[in-house]
């Protein structure tokens, strides 16, 4: 019969416990692994899925669309059916689109650098001129997001992250400062935890009265579209909602193709409104005349229209949803009884974030490291990469085969139990 969980057992019983799963762990040293949970990157089977989008286009007829010819010159803000199609997947419109490369973080780090050198389209002054520059940062959070603004200099300040959203109560009292300049936000299956803002949030975001009126809403809707268990969830247009709430210009949208084609060749979306979208325009002008406007062609006769899109990544989660139960099935039969951690039941996303005992998670991902099991670093999730309570950890289901993945899960499940019993038996980490 299963024991208590760890804190109601017997020192006696933590040190018998102790000893069967250090023997267990010197086992998988042994197997010699080598297993990446590190990142949310797409399995094989999943470009495998889509590879035949690699020969969509095979007549040089083909490349002139509209009357362009997308091989040349031209059309810096997209295809005019490369900006449509963007516009019917996040529910704005054409004209407050962007269309850029394969990466949207290129995208959000230009928007900030523009921000820094040349200033926002409500405020002309660059905020490189500012004494001081605040960054808000719902935690946990997406490393890179973070490191963005931390590379500019910028002040980051930890918002705690909430089943609806990041704290709006704490946000709306931040923004009274007119250093704060901006949030970064992952609306829909948030990374890590996989949340999904709530109608009232969102709403709450639209309706935000910053001091600075070149505040600046960083919303990655970078899972838009990718349920792998139920449903479509259909998301509100942020951008309309500002409007309505009479400050068109205070947000940019972000999404791309990373995780419905192929992350390295994919295309990306910048919206917001057409004024921003003029401005931001002019100044991208100076850096690039088009960017690879094949791409986005071939892009939108593969993925036709938002209905297609979703039918498609109906295909991906027969790959997603079995690695997923996998590591929720796991994390339960292993983890649940013992007490020492607990984790949301994403249904789309690329993550599982699990929020180990505080103090264990630096120590866990050691041991996960030394048995060959490579996850992201401790403390990633939060800025400067310092957890305060170091507990939070992110589990990258997607890329490694499923029976790798169990495997790495059994490693994982061991780690964390035997951080946990050092923590409660206050033994000095020196094992091994």
């Amino acid at each position: 019969m299963e024991l208590a969980t760890y804190a109601c057992r017997s020192r006696e019983e933590l040190r018998a416990e102790f000893k069967k799963l250090r023997a267990r762990y010197e086992e998988l040293r042994h197997e010699n692994l080598k297993l990446d949970m590190s990142r949310g990157k797409p399995s094989k089977l999943q470009l495998d899925l889509v590879s035949d989008m690699l020969s969509v286009l095979t007549d040089p007829q083909e490349c002139i669309v509209d009357g362009d010819d997308a091989r040349n010159y031209g059309d810096l803000a997209g295809l005019k059916c490369a900006r449509e199609y963007w516009a019917d997947v996040l529910g704005c419109k054409p004209s407050e689109t962007f269309v850029g490369g394969n990466s949207s973080l290129s995208l959000m780090h230009d928007l900030i650098a523009r921000g820094y050198t040349h200033g926002l389209k409500d405020s002309p002054r660059p905020w490189c001129k500012e004494e001081r520059i605040k960054f808000l940062c719902p935690s946990p959070g997406y490393d890179r997001h973070f490191r963005v603004t931390e590379s500019f200099g910028f002040e980051l300040i930890t918002v705690p992250m909430t089943p609806d959203g990041p704290d709006m109560d704490s946000v709306e009292q931040l923004v009274q400062d007119p250093q704060v300049k901006g949030i970064w936000c992952v609306p829909k299956y948030s990374n890590p935890q996989g949340y999904t803002y709530s109608d009232e949030t969102v709403h709450r975001f639209a309706n935000l009265k910053p001091e600075a009126p070149d505040f600046v809403i960083m919303w990655d809707n970078a899972y838009c579209v990718h349920e792998f268990d139920g449903v479509f969830e259909p998301f509100e247009d942020i951008i309309s909602l500002c409007a309505q709430a009479g400050r068109p210009n205070m947000v940019y949208e972000f999404a791309s193709t990373s995780k419905i084609t192929f992350p390295g060749a994919g295309i990306s979306v910048m919206a917001s409104s057409e004024e921003n979208i003029k401005y931001m325009t002019k100044l991208i002008a100076v850096q690039t005349i088009s960017y690879d406007k094949i791409n986005q062609l071939r892009h939108v006769r593969y993925l036709k229209d938002r209905e297609h899109t979703i039918e498609l990544m109906k295909q991906h989660a027969t790959i997603m949803a079995p690695k997923f139960e996998m590591v929720l099935k796991i994390l339960r039969s292993e983890v649940t009884a013992k007490g020492i951690a607990h984790w949301h039941h994403p249904k789309g996303g690329y993550f599982v974030c699990v929020a180990a005992m505080p103090g264990t998670a630096k120590r866990t991902l050691e041991l996960c490291k030394r048995a060959g099991v490579v996850l992201t670093e401790a403390g990633a999730t939060y800025p400067y990469g310092v957890d305060p309570h170091d507990s939070m950890i992110r589990i990258a289901p997607s890329y490694p085969p499923i029976e790798e993945l169990e495997k790495a899960m059994m490693v994982f499940c061991t780690c964390l139990k035997l951080a946990a019993l050092e923590k409660y038996l206050g033994l000095h980490e020196d094992f091994i």
